[in-house]
């Protein structure tokens, strides 16, 4: 069967999949989940029992014979990796693949779940407090973080001359960094990096405002 990849246009962890898909030329069909729609389309009962946590995305495979849904973006992107072939999306060399993990997880683990749609409700609903400047100093921090970790790693992307799992969490994060209006003037390393992203197909044929589901 074919995959199916159950997303949001403009979810960043749906957008990681995507590159990931693309890079490894992938044929899937894609099922939109709204993610504000009739109070979030993840909530659904249907949503929910492909994935218990309420979120995207949800990648559906056939494995082993098998029809398995497989949710968290990190461990789809991994699962992409060592069952299909093209490009990889992690390096052979074990101290350049936990740089692309540790890259990686500052977006998955530190960025991202505090600047997320559900934290940005919770934030202003119960503390009343102003959720863009929240999420702006987040993704401030955390990017300026990436940039002065990246010294050590970078080539043309952010670890070595190939794109990794670390450059599909990059890319979709810089996007939410400017929703937010963060300058990213003083993060020249990753702008680079960016830009040779953005040269590629893949990335292209990924991005949030070319997707069948994309709001203007």
């Amino acid at each position: 069967m074919k995959p199916v990849l159950f997303g949001y246009w403009r979810s960043s962890a749906t957008w990681r999949v995507r590159i990931g898909l693309a890079l490894k030329g992938v044929d899937y069909a894609y099922e939109p989940v709204h993610l504000v729609k009739d109070g979030g389309q993840q909530h659904g009962e249907a949503h929910v029992r492909r994935n218990p946590m309420h979120q995207v995305p949800v990648l559906r495979v056939e494995h082993g014979g098998d029809v398995v849904d497989l949710t968290q973006s990190l461990a789809i992107l991994e699962f992409l990796d060592e069952t299909l072939e093209g490009p990889a999306l992690l390096p052979s060399d074990p101290l350049q693949r936990a740089h692309v993990r540790r890259l990686a997880e500052v977006v998955n683990s530190w960025i991202q779940p505090l600047q997320n749609l559900s934290t940005l409700q919770k934030v202003e609903k119960e503390f009343a407090a102003d959720k863009i400047k929240w999420g702006h100093d987040i993704i401030e921090q955390g990017l300026i973080a990436l940039e002065a970790m990246v010294q050590g790693t970078a080539g043309t992307f952010m670890v070595g001359d190939a794109p990794s799992i670390a450059d599909c969490c990059l890319i979709p994060q810089l996007y939410n960094a400017r929703r937010f209006g963060v300058d990213l003037s003083g993060m020249p390393t990753l702008l680079r990096i960016e830009a040779a992203c953005e040269a590629l197909e893949a990335f292209q044929a990924a991005h949030a405002d070319v997707q069948p589901d994309a709001q203007v």
